[in-house]
């Protein structure tokens, strides 16, 4: 069995979604072992500067293996390729990146790749999405991992769920990438022109 992850955002200091992070390692954690014990990851990070961005890198199974700091900055993204795979899965955030990896491969001269499963919009190799109507943001209602910054952002009523045909997609406006450590609105691309089929 390969090691989860959560990957948690430290700004200034402060240790960003917490309760997001324990639900869902508590929940992956009770599906692999049952009736575990709930754990608290404010118990076992420790802050290691007070200014700027930190990504910190917990690995868990039942109990937590690893934790690691460093020091992020955004990596940019201009433009996404469409890739289609039926059978990726990645319910579950782990060390097994391999198939994402592969399908990142494919991604030519473009930053990063935007993932149909099934004929739907996921996600891209390393974030969830939400595409702009005019009125509202949707996010795809079954991405390939439901991140902690999704989470926050639907119970905030920022973004909502929706199904997301591949056809469907140059009907919006713009897209926006986000995970735990790329905020909201800080990675925002046109769609047209952007995004390559």
């Amino acid at each position: 069995m390969y090691l989860f992850i959560e990957t948690i955002r430290i700004e200034n200091g402060v240790i960003c979604n917490i309760a997001y992070h324990n639900e869902r390692l508590n929940r992956t954690r009770n599906v692999f072992w049952k009736d575990c014990t709930p754990l608290n990851l404010a118990d076992y990070i420790r802050i290691p500067y007070d200014k700027g961005t930190v990504k910190c890198r917990v690995v868990y199974e039942k109990e937590i293996k690893e934790i690691t700091y460093a020091s992020y900055s955004l990596r940019p993204v201009d433009t996404l390729r469409i890739i289609r795979s039926d059978e990726v899965d990645y319910t579950y955030k782990s060390t097994d990146r391999e198939t994402l990896n592969q399908l990142y491969a494919l991604k030519g001269n473009a930053d990063d790749v935007l993932i149909v499963k099934k004929g739907w919009i996921t996600d891209t190799s390393i974030a969830n999405v939400a595409l702009y109507n005019g009125h509202e943001w949707h996010t795809p209602k079954e991405p390939l991992l439901k991140g902690t910054q999704r989470a926050f952002l639907l119970d905030r009523q920022i973004i909502k769920e929706k199904d997301i045909a591949l056809e469907q997609l140059f009907t919006y406006s713009k897209i926006v990438l986000f995970n735990a450590m790329i905020e909201f609105g800080s990675l925002e691309l046109p769609v047209t022109q952007h995004i390559i089929v």
